[in-house]
C-alpha cells in the first residue's frame, strides 16, 4: 500500500529571502509547514552562509524547477584577502595566512580578467556534487579528497565594486554550476595572498530578483491573519522569461495528448510557454520549437 502524502495540495511559486545560517532544505521544510503543503522543493541550493533569492516550487510548480535550476544567477559577494580557508568561506578553518601588502585595486582588476567569459572551474570539495553517490562535502569532512574534473561555466559579468583594506566586493552574473567560493579562492591564489568569502547574497535566479522576495518573518506574520496562498506566484512564472504561445481549442487538445502542433506566428526556435486560448489564458506547460516549426509539448501541468 502506498503512503499518503501529508499536507494539502498547493500549487505555485514563492521566492523567499533565505536568511544566513539556514540551509536550503531547512527553508523548504519551514515553508512546507507554514503552508501545510504536501509538496515543496527548491531550485538550487544556497550555502548556509548565503542569503537572498531562493525560489521554492509548490505542487505542480515542481515540474518546472529544472528550468530554474539551470538558469543564470546573480550574486553580490564580499571576499577577504590574505586568508585561505579549507571551505573557501568564513565557515571553514584558516589553512594559510599571507600578507596583502602591495595588492592594489588594479591588481584585482587585472586578475579578474581570468574569471570572466567562458572558463573552466574545478568545484570545491565542499560542494554538493556527488562522487560515487556521496556528496563531496561529506567526504571532505572525513578528510577525504577526490579528484574533480574541471567544468565549463560562463561568467557574464564580474565587476569589482569596492576594495577597502583586505576586503573586496564583487558583482557576479554567471551560468548554472558556478561556485562563487571557488572564484574567491582561485582569485586569492592568483593574487598570491589567498582569499575566502565572508558574505554572499544571491540577487537573482532566472527571472526572479530581490523585488520578488518575501521573508520568513513576513510569512509568519501573515500566517497569523489566515491563509498564505495569496502570496504564491502562479506556476507559469517559473518560465515567465520565455515567450508565450496561445493555442486554440484544437491545438490544446493535441498538445494535451503529447502531440506537436503548428502554431501561426510562433517563435522559430527555443522554448515557449503554452497557454490555452480561453478566458483565463490557462497555463498548459512548456514546449520546444522543433526543426520543422511545430511546437512539441515537453512538460505539462495536470
Amino acid at each position: 500500500m502506498s503512503r499518503r502524502r501529508k499536507g494539502r495540495p498547493v500549487n505555485g511559486l514563492l521566492v523567499v529571502d533565505k536568511p544566513k545560517g539556514m540551509s536550503s532544505n531547512d527553508a523548504v521544510q519551514r515553508a512546507k509547514r507554514l503552508f501545510g503543503a504536501a509538496k515543496v522543493g527548491h531550485t538550487g541550493s544556497l550555502d548556509p552562509l548565503a542569503t537572498g533569492v531562493l525560489p521554492l516550487c509548490f505542487g505542480e510548480a515542481t515540474k518546472f524547477s529544472q528550468y530554474l535550476l539551470s538558469s543564470e544567477k546573480t550574486y553580490w559577494v564580499r571576499i577577504r584577502l590574505g586568508e585561505r580557508t579549507d571551505t573557501s568561506d568564513s565557515e571553514g578553518e584558516i589553512i594559510a595566512t599571507r600578507p596583502t601588502d602591495g595588492v592594489t585595486s588594479d591588481d584585482v582588476e587585472r586578475e579578474l580578467d581570468a574569471f570572466r567569459g567562458d572558463i573552466m572551474q574545478v568545484p570545491s570539495m565542499y560542494s554538493a556534487l556527488k562522487h560515487n553517490g556521496q556528496p563531496l562535502y561529506k567526504l571532505a569532512r572525513q578528510g577525504i579528497e577526490v579528484e574533480r574534473e574541471a567544468r565549463a561555466i560562463s561568467v557574464y559579468r564580474n565587476d569589482l565594486l569596492s576594495h577597502s583594506g583586505d576586503d573586496i566586493e564583487l558583482h557576479i552574473h554567471c551560468s548554472k554550476g558556478t561556485y562563487v567560493r571557488t572564484i574567491a579562492d582561485d582569485l586569492g591564489e592568483a593574487l598570491g595572498c589567498g582569499a575566502h568569502v565572508t558574505e554572499l547574497r544571491r540577487l537573482g535566479a532566472g527571472p526572479f530578483t530581490e523585488e520578488d522576495l518575501i521573508t520568513f518573518e513576513d510569512l509568519e506574520a501573515e500566517r497569523e491573519k489566515g491563509s498564505l496562498d495569496h502570496l504564491l506566484q502562479p506556476v507559469r512564472n517559473a518560465v515567465r522569461q520565455w515567450p508565450a504561445v496561445e493555442l486554440d481549442e484544437s491545438s490544446t487538445f493535441y498538445v494535451r495528448q503529447g502531440q506537436p502542433v503548428l502554431v501561426p506566428k510562433a517563435p522559430s526556435e527555443g522554448w515557449v510557454q503554452l497557454l490555452a486560448e480561453d478566458a483565463g489564458n490557462s497555463f498548459l506547460g512548456v514546449g520546444e520549437v522543433l526543426d520543422d516549426g511545430r511546437i512539441a509539448p515537453r512538460r505539462l501541468v495536470v
